[in-house]
């Protein structure tokens, strides 16, 4: 863990990462918040366990990781700016903007670390995609790296262009798999459970089969393979998942847009 942290933006994403700071042993004395409008669960955070939110006069942290929304970068850039020192790394989560938009708009940052997380963090099951420009020090990517990897897996990428798709991907991915539960028990509804037995069905379906997949060296393939006996009703149904058209050819499409979106975002 860095000696010290600022952490601007304490949002779904910024708390959930925060918590699984604190529990990897990030000191709290050493952790500064800044945010506008913090929730009530983190300003009782804050209050809790000593850390310093919102003060009159920060002071710039080893660290100082954006969690603000992308949209918001223009305004705050010149509060921004102020908490970053010579030797700050900064740990930028903001979909779709660059090294170079964070360079234009924060003329003190150098060492630079863009990091895509995803919700799951917040349990410790994350997955980050994270890139290192140049001026990031080994120490500084240490220090990055047992942050990122207090939320979960964490993926280092050669080449900044592939943030976007890491953000299409597990960034954005599990909405996707969320709607996978939603439309299975739209499903089951539609071939006659009752709703509340369906929603209960899909819920457990979807999260045993990712605990089983989490548990096992194998494949998703061949896990795939595994539970389908040929000519049967599994098999049947991945006739139709997995025709040309289908759910291969929907999810293409859907990180496509996703990351076409993530790059619209920049500048």
């Amino acid at each position: 863990m860095p000696a010290s942290l600022v952490l601007a933006g304490a949002g779904k994403m910024g708390g959930a990462m925060l918590a699984g700071w604190l529990a990897a042993g990030l000191d709290p004395r050493r952790t500064t918040l800044i945010d506008p409008v913090p929730s009530r669960e983190i300003v009782d955070l804050c209050a809790e366990r000593g850390l310093a939110l919102n003060p009159p006069d920060p002071e710039p942290g080893a660290v100082l990781v954006l969690g603000i929304k992308p949209q918001g970068l223009e305004a705050a850039a010149p509060g921004l700016d102020r908490l970053i020192g010579r030797d700050t790394l900064v740990v930028s989560i903001l979909a779709g903007k660059t090294v170079a938009n964070l360079h234009e708009r924060l003329p003190r940052a150098r060492a630079v670390v863009r990091a895509m997380p995803n919700l799951p963090a917040s349990i410790g099951r994350g997955a980050t995609g994270a890139y290192a420009n140049p001026d990031v020090t080994p120490g500084q990517r240490a220090s990055a790296d047992a942050l990122l990897a207090a939320n979960g897996t964490v993926a280092w990428l050669a080449d900044e262009a592939q943030i976007d798709a890491v953000t299409a991907v597990s960034g954005s991915g599990p909405a996707y798999v969320f709607l996978l539960v939603e439309a299975l028990a739209e499903a089951g509804v539609a071939a006659g459970l009752a709703p509340e037995v369906a929603r209960r069905l899909a819920r457990a379906t979807v999260s045993g089969a990712g605990a089983l997949l989490d548990a096992n060296q194998a494949d998703a393939a061949e896990l795939r393979r595994n539970v389908t006996s040929p000519g049967g009703t599994t098999a049947a149904a991945l006739d139709v998942l997995m025709r040309p058209d289908g759910l291969g050819a929907l999810m293409r499409e859907a990180v496509a847009a996703a990351r076409r979106r993530a790059g619209e975002l920049a500048g």
